[in-house]
């Protein structure tokens, strides 16, 4: 703490981000207009387990009360996936990667239209679901649905405008610490609700006990696989140039465990219960539909089978995307370095691939256990959405890659100071 107080720009970057997130929090509170109260308490103690649930935890207590940031980060997260995923396989997006910063902030522009674009949509879907539930719009029809869309596109953009400050400003990681915040601050509710359902015998104290001891185990277990690394050993050859002697030294190219991060988990998420959604909205009365989207809620096999499917498909499409070791090995030989054994080039390549390939294996199992585990139990008890394997996923990993950057910055102060001691002498 004595470092980050000598440290005024710190000092100042933290001070940003927690008054940009006490902004957001405030916005989690202010209800859309005509929205019966009453109404939604009643739809939404019903609607806890599909979509609703999920959003909800994403969003921060927003959807539950029905608030202007009711979609919370959401379609910004869904527009950079598939800006991300049109990357690895669109011509034109690989060309805006490669042209460097002109490149990057054409990618960030139509990354922010296609934020609007799908807040747009889902506002109005959220509208018409809105008016189908009975009793719960005051004033139902076409100047409420331009309101709400309005409202919720608005509340979108400028959430997604916080997050970009916090990056810039702030201390980093703008999205996922606003995602972070509104988990963390449920998470007490979460928990008094747990220990009241043990009060009134809903769940027993064995229960509660026990899940105690799994969020525990959980974090430390995804805490070591987070910070688990495979280093590959890297050569450089000696090089003489005139009387001296350079290079000859050895480094390691540190691959993650898990190097996709979070994203598998949400997307895979976001997909499955988009089935839910006919239900839990009421957009549909068909015996059908609401049947079929009832096999894609918690517990049932067929969702389970195919979250896990999900979560490993997008764990190595996602990796495939963020990591290309011919590019890699490309770099090695063009700088001279070397894995011990191996010749530069294609040999090199095909080494680290395969490498990654097995560590993107059991990264892509290690989330689909932490995902699933916590599933079961909240299908079969009354446990709030705020202790599932996807919200002890995200807090964790975030919280780590904020310490990380903390001390990036803390590290990269002292440097400064140092050289300017060393300048001008003491």
């Amino acid at each position: 703490m004595s470092s980050i107080a000598q440290s005024g720009d710190l000092k100042n970057r933290i001070i940003f981000t927690i008054l940009i997130l006490a902004i957001y929090r405030f916005g989690t509170f202010v209800p859309l207009p005509g929205i019966d109260p009453e109404q939604l308490k009643i739809m939404m103690e019903g609607n806890q387990k599909g979509l609703l649930g999920m959003f909800n935890v994403f969003a921060g207590g927003a959807v539950s009360r029905m608030a202007i940031f009711a979609l919370g980060i959401m379609p910004y997260i869904s527009s950079a996936i598939i800006v991300q995923l049109l990357t690895g396989v669109s011509d034109y997006f690989k060309n805006l990667k490669s042209q460097g910063e002109i490149g990057r902030k054409k990618i960030t522009q139509i990354t922010r239209y296609g934020t609007v674009l799908l807040a747009t949509i889902q506002g109005y879907g959220l509208s018409v679901g809105l008016e189908a539930s009975s009793g719960l719009v005051i004033n139902p029809g076409i100047f409420f649905k331009i309101s709400t869309v309005t409202t919720i596109v608005a509340g979108t953009v400028f959430l997604m405008w916080l997050g970009e400050q916090i990056t810039q400003r702030g201390i980093g990681n703008g999205i996922s610490l606003i995602i972070f915040s509104g988990i963390v601050a449920e998470i007490p509710r979460a928990l008094v609700t747990t220990f009241e359902l043990g009060r009134t015998g809903a769940i027993s104290t064995v229960m509660i006990i026990f899940i105690f001891i799994l969020l525990i185990v959980t974090i430390m277990f995804v805490v070591f696989m987070e910070r688990a690394l495979r280093k590959i050993l890297i050569n450089y050859p000696k090089r003489q140039m005139g009387n001296k002697m350079y290079g000859g030294e050895s480094s390691h190219l540190p691959l993650k465990i898990n190097t996709a991060g979070v994203i598998p988990a949400i997307f895979a998420s976001a997909l499955l219960l988009l089935p839910v959604t006919m239900s839990n909205f009421n957009f549909s009365s068909n015996d059908t539909v609401t049947s079929f989207a009832s096999y894609f809620t918690q517990g049932q096999p067929l969702y389970m089978l195919l979250y896990a499917a999900g979560i490993i498909f997008f764990t190595f499409f996602y990796t495939s995307i963020t990591f290309n070791p011919v590019e890699t090995a490309e770099n090695l030989r063009k700088y001279g370095g070397f894995v011990p054994g191996i010749r530069p080039g294609e040999s090199t390549a095909i080494f680290i691939e395969q490498i990654l390939t097995r560590l993107t294996t059991i990264g892509a199992l290690y989330l689909t256990l932490v995902c699933l585990m916590p599933e079961f139990l909240i299908s079969k008890y009354p446990i709030p959405f705020y202790l599932g394997g996807a919200s002890i996923l995200i807090v964790v990993v975030v919280a780590i890659d904020t310490v990380t950057q903390i001390q990036t910055r803390l590290m990269s102060a002292q440097y400064e100071q140092l050289i300017k001691k060393t300048k001008f002498g003491r």
